[in-house]
């Protein structure tokens, strides 16, 4: 039976045997920036330094994230700060990947030592923890929660505080790496009547028109989904219940009106801090035509029928997600790419000085392989274009190390 695709999304993600609470987690279909390389723990962990003393180095610093998956960017961060009890390891440079995922690439072991965050790595990028004013170090004040819908993974080190909701009172770093893509939101397709929903099959994904969009709905289209991305009187529609056979040709959207909502909420629970989505996304003036919809399956990009056995994901409206959490927020936001993002906090993917071969061989090598890592992170072809959204609360937007 058809359904509307929020409905179908909610279900094939988040039910009973929906593809994020089940299974082995999505870190085995797909690799994210959190999977690719130590270097993005690292630079968010120079954030959170960067933050905690922006924030006067409160008596408690959060770190939560959100859409946390099975916890691999906390547990890094957690053993980088010294919070989990585990060392600390020097960056390791794995082998070339075997599958394509929504990166290109498939993900390390979850605690092998290429997810971990290297102590080496942060230095190297000119950065020294500091304790607060009180001269209580961030170990002892810093807290991090996951928040996922799975059950809690047995090896999470138990430091890491689990919940399906968002802690309130949130003071200091709140984190939503590719967790907005997964927000279910309803399609529509755009014909002689206006736009109309679209309906799916969940079993076969085979699609057909339904009622005319809500008010709610039709006023998020006219105001983020412009009308050069609605098609010419020539150009084919759904208005007889049927996939047209031109169906590549017709203006689709991905009403993001679910995401916004969701990124506001996210942001209304941070008390002082600053919020940060990561995600592929697109602006207003570039929303792709046919939309972004798709699945992916063990590394491999799938038809995004959803039926739970794949991910299902489409990009994210951030400038309309942008203006939501500003509305909340009452403060500035900064939205730029991953590769500006990370070049912002000491990532830039340049290659070390040929002299530090000769001077430090074994400094080079680290240096090199953390260059060689940053490199993939900031592609503007790949990974380095992810959007980047900084939502200050309670803190001018000045005051983060929004360098380019």
């Amino acid at each position: 039976m058809s359904m509307p695709w929020r409905a179908a999304m909610h279900q094939a993600l988040y039910g009973p045997s929906g593809f994020f609470v089940s299974g082995s987690g999505p870190a085995a279909h797909f690799r994210t920036s959190v999977h690719a390389s130590p270097v993005f723990a690292s630079a968010l962990l120079r954030l959170i330094h960067h933050l905690d003393a922006a924030l006067g180095f409160p008596e408690r610093f959060d770190v939560v994230d959100v859409g946390a998956g099975r916890g691999e960017l906390l547990s890094s961060l957690a053993a980088a700060v010294g919070v989990s009890g585990e060392p600390s390891v020097a960056v390791k440079v794995s082998g070339e990947p075997t599958r394509s995922g929504r990166s290109g690439l498939i993900p390390a072991r979850v605690g092998s030592p290429e997810t971990l965050t290297s102590t080496a790595a942060v230095r190297a990028g000119g950065f020294t923890p500091e304790v607060g004013g009180t001269g209580v170090p961030l170990v002892e004040r810093v807290r991090f929660t996951a928040v996922e819908l799975a059950s809690r993974p047995d090896e999470l080190p138990e430091q890491i505080a689990w919940t399906d909701e968002i802690p309130d009172g949130v003071i200091g770093l709140l984190l939503a790496t590719e967790w907005l893509d997964n927000v279910p939101l309803d399609l529509a397709v755009h014909g002689e009547d206006g736009w109309r929903y679209l309906l799916v099959d969940p079993t076969s994904g085979e699609e057909t028109t339904g009622d005319p969009v809500s008010r709610a709905d039709a006023a998020w289209l006219t105001t983020w989904w412009p009308p050069q991305n609605q098609p010419h009187p020539t150009d084919g529609t759904l208005t007889d219940g049927t996939p047209s056979e031109r169906n590549a040709e017709v203006a689709r959207a991905e009403i993001g009106r679910t995401r916004d909502e969701a990124w506001a909420a996210a942001v209304g629970h941070v008390e002082r801090g600053l919020a940060v989505a990561v995600d592929y996304g697109h602006l207003r003036a570039e929303r792709p035509l046919t939309g972004s919809l798709t699945g992916y399956r063990n590394g491999r990009q799938v038809p995004p029928v959803p039926d739970g056995s794949c991910d299902v994901t489409a990009h994210v409206a951030m400038d309309s997600v942008a203006s939501a959490g500003e509305r909340v927020a009452r403060c500035a936001y900064s939205l730029r790419t991953q590769r500006e993002g990370l070049r912002a906090l000491g990532a830039d993917g340049g290659r070390p000085p040929l002299r530090l071969a000769y001077q430090d061989p074994a400094g080079y090598v680290r240096a090199l392989a953390e260059a060689t890592a940053a490199a993939e992170l900031t592609d503007p072809a790949g990974l380095g274009g992810h959007l980047w959204l900084w939502q200050p609360v309670g803190l001018a937007v000045d005051r983060l190390p929004l360098r380019a």
